[in-house]
């Protein structure tokens, strides 16, 4: 799927490589957010948002009725692993082709698979659908994501990221159970054909956007930023954060005892508050003060949140937990995602988007798997208190980040 040797990495520029606020942020001078691009690009991103939550839980749901509890396995895993495989060749398909073609494919490839679902209860089948269906939604997240920032005003970067995550975070909070639900009462076949045509008709308004890719200059390939500290930093503090969120949620529900149930539905619609605040909050705090600022304490403070968590039989520790951990996770989300892209030109957007989502989903299965085992063996109060440690081997690289002079790469 790629071409050619890895792209050399570019010279920064001095603009985008600076930690601190533009002058345009400190001198009152503020663009407009919501332009009309950003807007059409809002509404293809609800639609991805919905193609992909709306059939998450329903289709291995649909494996397992046909195949048993394997091929749910089997779906999920391989929706997942072509999630990741996508993220990595990503970045180059948008030096080559751009952003707005490579996301069209994207959208066609998360939406045409969707609605053959149902042709056929054969695990092969299903299972073929979701690698398919897994690339696409590589393609959306990793070139869209860098399209976005490219529609984003410097001087707004932190902002305008913590406004795409409520945009794309409120349509997989409505859309995850949602799709259960419509397929007990309508069946699998029409929640797929929804979930499919949900991301075709995204497509018209991705045709409005404006393809941003700068062709002049080689973007900086996933590896060759692997091996760039300055981006590497902020990965390994996020994908910190980003384990500790796959365990809270996965292992949340099965920590807690069984008789608090409004326990754990309180708790994590609390983490999701809090994340969606802080956000939003650092979002501003960064572009006025920068956003280096923010990242060692989003993850103290993420780390505070899964300690307090450990005492899971106590009610009070585990809403507060999930709480301070939501907070931290959230500041961590858009500090060092903005930092990042203040560290490359913009023909490298794509390769930050990729990177970041890497470090989410890599993060977030790691600390599912190692959790599990951890747990097995310890119980969940020690599991979660070895979590918090273990987190906070992050802080070497931050506080690295910290002392490392702005726009180093």
């Amino acid at each position: 799927m790629t071409n050619g040797p890895p792209p050399d990495c570019p010279t920064p520029k001095a603009s985008d490589s600076s930690n601190s606020p533009t002058p345009a942020a400190t001198s009152g001078t503020r663009p407009p957010l919501l332009t009309r691009p950003l807007l059409l690009r809002f509404v293809s991103m609800v639609g991805a948002s919905l193609s992909f939550f709306l059939l998450l839980s329903v289709v291995p749901a649909y494996a397992a009725e046909r195949g048993g509890g394997g091929a749910a396995g089997l779906a999920t895993g391989s929706l997942m692993l072509a999630t990741v495989l996508g993220e990595l060749v990503t970045p180059r398909l948008v030096g080559r082709f751009g952003y707005r073609l490579t996301l069209i494919v994207g959208l066609f490839l998360l939406g045409a698979p969707a609605l053959v679902l149902t042709v056929s209860g054969q695990a092969a089948w299903i299972v073929a659908v979701c690698f398919v269906r897994g690339l696409g939604f590589a393609l959306t997240i990793v070139a869209g994501g860098a399209l976005t920032a490219s529609l984003i005003p410097d001087q707004r970067r932190g902002e305008g990221l913590a406004l795409v995550g409520v945009v794309s975070g409120v349509p997989s909070l409505v859309a995850l159970p949602l799709g259960l639900w419509l397929a007990d009462r309508v069946g699998y076949g029409p929640v797929a054909v929804t979930g499919g045509l949900a991301a075709l008709a995204a497509i018209a308004f991705v045709l409005g956007l404006p393809d941003r890719a700068e062709r002049a200059e080689q973007p900086l390939g996933v590896v060759r930023g692997l091996r760039t500290g300055a981006l590497l930093r902020p990965v390994l503090v996020f994908a910190a954060t980003a384990t500790a969120a796959g365990i809270v949620v996965t292992f949340l529900p099965l920590a807690v005892p069984s008789a608090s149930a409004g326990v754990i539905a309180a708790a994590l619609f609390v983490q999701t508050a809090a994340s969606t605040l802080t956000r939003w909050l650092a979002g501003r705090h960064g572009d006025r003060h920068g956003s280096d600022r923010l990242i060692l304490p989003g993850l103290l403070l993420s780390a505070a949140g899964v300690l307090v968590i450990a005492p899971t039989p106590n009610p009070v520790a585990v809403v507060a937990g999930t709480a301070i951990f939501g907070a931290g996770f959230g500041i961590t989300q858009n500090a060092t995602l903005a930092l990042m892209y203040t560290r490359v030109s913009a023909a490298s957007y794509g390769t930050v988007s990729a990177l970041w989502n890497l470090a989410y989903d890599g993060g977030m299965g790691v600390g599912a798997a190692g959790f599990g085992i951890t747990a097995g063996l310890t119980g969940y109060p020690w599991a979660f208190t070895l979590t918090a440690l273990l987190m906070l081997g992050a802080v070497a690289p931050a506080l690295r980040d910290r002392r490392t002079p702005a726009g180093s790469l």
